[in-house]
C-alpha cells in the first residue's frame, strides 16, 4: 500500500493453521540468533530485502472434536432397548485420543482472542535511508534517517514530515509541542508543530541560539582547544550529536556528542547551562535518571554518573561514580524509572545493569546477543535490546531483580539501531468495558534498522519466557501425531 507521499507499508496475513510453525508463533528461537559481525558503518546499502509480513491470528476453534452419538428415529424409551445401540455411530469416537484434540502446549502463547502475545504487527518502509532514530509521542511516531528527513507517522501511515539542511538525524526528543533533533553535523535543531494544524512543522531555532553563539564567540574565555591549533566556542558541539535525554521535571535537555562533551540546556530559554568534558572518547549515550542523576556512556568503555547539585547561586553537575570501565565501547543506556535500574549495552553484546537499592552496585548481566548491542529501551518490567545481529531481545525483570528472556523478535535484515516503546492503548481501550486486568501489561515496540525499515511489534509482560517455550516445544515433540504432522514438526524443529 502506497500513500500520496510515497510511504509504503506492506501488510500480509498468514493463513490460519491448526499447528503453525513455532518460530512463526513466537519469533523467539534463540538457536536462530545470527552472528553477523558487520558493524553499522560497514552494513551494505544493497541489502534491501525486508521481511514486511503481518502475522495473522491463529484460531484453534477449527480443530476437530469427537462425534456426537446419533439417536434413532422412533419411539424408543432408551438406547439400551434400541436396535441402534450397537451401531458404530454410537460407539466412543476413535478421535478422542487424537493429538488434535489434546490441550495444546502453546495455548498460553495466545490471548483469549487467539492473538499471539508477542509478535509483529507490521512494517513501515520508505526507501530513503537507514533509520537512525525514533521517538513516539501520543499517536505520532517520528523517524530520523541518513537522508536528513524526519518522517511523521500516524496509524501506520505517513502523516507528515520535515527536512533539515544537512546532517543525518541521530537522535530525536519530544517535549510538548517542540521536537529536538540531533544531527551528524553537530547541530541541535528545534522544531514546533502548529496546534491548529498538527501536520505542519516549522523550524524555530537551534541550540545554542544564534544570538547566544555570537555573544559567546566575542569573549576569548569562551573558547576551548579541541585539536592542535583549533579552538571552538564552548557552548556549541563541534562533532556529531549522538544522543539526547530530557528531564521534563527540571526543564533540562542533555546532549552528548562525539566531541566527548555533555552539554546541559535549559529548555525554556534555550540557554546552555554547562559544557562538561565527560569522557576520553565519543559520548554514545546519555540518559536522565532518578535522584537528579545523569548517566553517560562512551566509546572509552566507561559509564559515568553525574549529579546535579547547588553551587553558589546556580547548579552544577559533578561526577559522583564510575559504574563501568572496560575495553569494549558503551553503545546504549536506558533507565527503568519505576524500579530504579540502569541498563548499559556495549559492543561485546552484553547488557549490564545496576540497581539503586544496592547503591548502584552491579546487579548482573544479560547475555542475549553475540555482537554489539546498539540500542536499549525500557517499559514497565520489560527491557528491550536491539543489536547488530538484527534481533531484539525482550527481557522481563522478575521480583528480586532476576531477568528472564521472553522472546527474540526477528525479521529485520539489518542491524537494529533504535527502539521506542509506548503503551498499547488500543488493547486497553478494547478491554476497558471488560474490567481488563492491568497485570497483563501490553506494549507497542517500534524498531528502526539499517535495513531502512521500521517494524512495529506487540509485546505482553505475561508472555511465556524461553524456558516455558522450550518445555512446550519438548512436549510437542514427544506427543504422538499423524505422519503428515510429524513431517511438519520435523520441519520447524530442524
Amino acid at each position: 500500500m502506497t500513500n500520496d507521499r510515497g510511504g509504503t507499508m506492506v501488510m500480509e496475513r498468514t493463513a490460519t493453521l491448526g499447528r503453525p510453525k513455532l518460530g512463526a508463533l513466537l519469533h523467539s528461537d534463540p538457536s536462530l540468533l545470527p552472528t553477523n559481525k558487520h558493524d553499522e558503518e560497514n552494513y551494505s546499502n544493497n541489502n534491501n530485502h525486508h521481511n514486511q509480513h503481518i502475522h495473522g491470528h491463529y484460531d484453534y476453534s477449527h480443530l476437530p472434536s469427537s462425534a456426537s452419538a446419533a439417536t434413532s428415529p422412533g419411539n424408543c424409551d432408551s438406547i439400551g432397548s434400541s436396535p441402534y445401540a450397537m451401531s458404530p455411530w454410537n460407539q466412543p469416537s476413535p478421535f478422542n485420543k487424537s493429538p488434535w484434540i489434546t490441550p495444546s502446549p502453546f495455548v498460553n502463547f495466545f490471548d483469549h482472542e487467539g492473538t499471539p502475545r508477542n509478535g509483529l504487527i507490521g512494517s513501515l518502509v520508505r526507501e530513503e535511508g537507514h533509520i537512525y532514530s525514533l521517538a513516539v509521542s501520543g499517536d505520532l511516531l517520528y523517524t530520523g534517517s541518513d537522508s536528513t528527513n524526519i518522517r511523521v507517522w500516524k496509524n501506520m501511515k505517513e502523516f507528515s514530515g520535515f527536512k533539515s539542511n544537512s546532517g543525518l538525524v541521530k537522535t530525536i526528543v519530544i517535549c510538548g509541542d517542540r521536537i529536538f533533533t540531533g544531527h551528524q553535523d553537530g547541530k541541535i535543531r528545534v522544531w514546533k508543530f502548529s496546534q491548529k494544524n498538527p501536520g505542519n512543522f516549522k523550524r524555530i531555532g537551534s541550540l545554542p541560539t544564534f544570538k547566544d553563539f555570537m555573544k559567546s564567540s566575542m569573549n576569548p574565555k569562551n573558547y576551548v582547544e579541541v585539536r592542535r591549533k583549533r579552538n571552538v566556542v564552548r557552548i556549541k558541539h563541534f562533532d556529531a550529536v549522538s544522543c539526547m535525554s530530557l528531564n521534563e521535571d527540571l526543564g533540562l535537555l542533555y546532549s552528548g556528542s562525539w566531541d566527548k562533551t555533555l552539554k546541559v540546556w535549559r529548555i525554556a530559554n534555550s540557554k546552555c547551562l554547562e559544557s562538561i568534558t565527560a569522557h576520553d572518547d565519543a559520548v554514545n549515550a546519555v540518559v536522565s535518571g532518578f535522584d537528579s542523576l545523569v548517566f553517560t556512556g562512551s566509546a572509552d568503555g566507561t559509564v559515568k554518573v553525574w549529579k546535579r547539585e547547588l553551587q553558589g547561586k546556580g547548579t552544577k553537575h559533578f561526577l559522583v561514580q564510575v559504574l563501568l570501565k572496560q575495553e569494549y565501547a558503551v553503545t546504549a543506556l536506558a533507565v527503568n524509572q519505576s524500579a530504579n535500574v540502569v541498563y548499559c549495552g556495549s559492543s561485546d553484546g552484553l547488557v549490564n545493569f545496576w540497581e539503586r537499592e544496592k547503591h548502584l552496585s552491579r546487579g548482573g548481566v544479560l547475555r542475549g546477543h553475540k555482537v554489539a548491542v546498539l540500542c536499549l529501551a525500557t517499559a514497565g518490567n520489560l527491557v528491550f535490546s536491539g543489536s547488530a545481529d538484527k534481533n531484539i531481545c525482550v527481557w522481563r525483570r522478575e521480583e528480586g531483580g532476576a531477568h528472564v528472556c521472553l522472546s527474540v523478535l526477528t525479521g529485520h535484515t539489518g542491524p537494529v539501531k533504535c527502539l521506542a516503546v509506548e503503551e498499547d492503548q488500543e488493547y486497553y481501550g478494547y478491554h476497558h468495558d471488560n474490567h481488563h486486568d492491568k497485570k497483563d501489561q501490553r506494549w507497542i515496540v517500534y524498531s528502526g534498522s539499517l535495513d531502512k525499515s521500521v517494524k512495529v511489534w506487540r509485546v505482553s509482560e505475561q508472555a511465556p519466557d524461553l524456558r516455558q517455550i522450550r518445555a512446550a516445544e519438548n512436549s510437542y515433540a514427544s506427543s504422538p501425531s499423524p505422519g503428515r504432522i510429524s513431517q511438519n514438526r520435523k520441519h520447524y524443529q530442524g
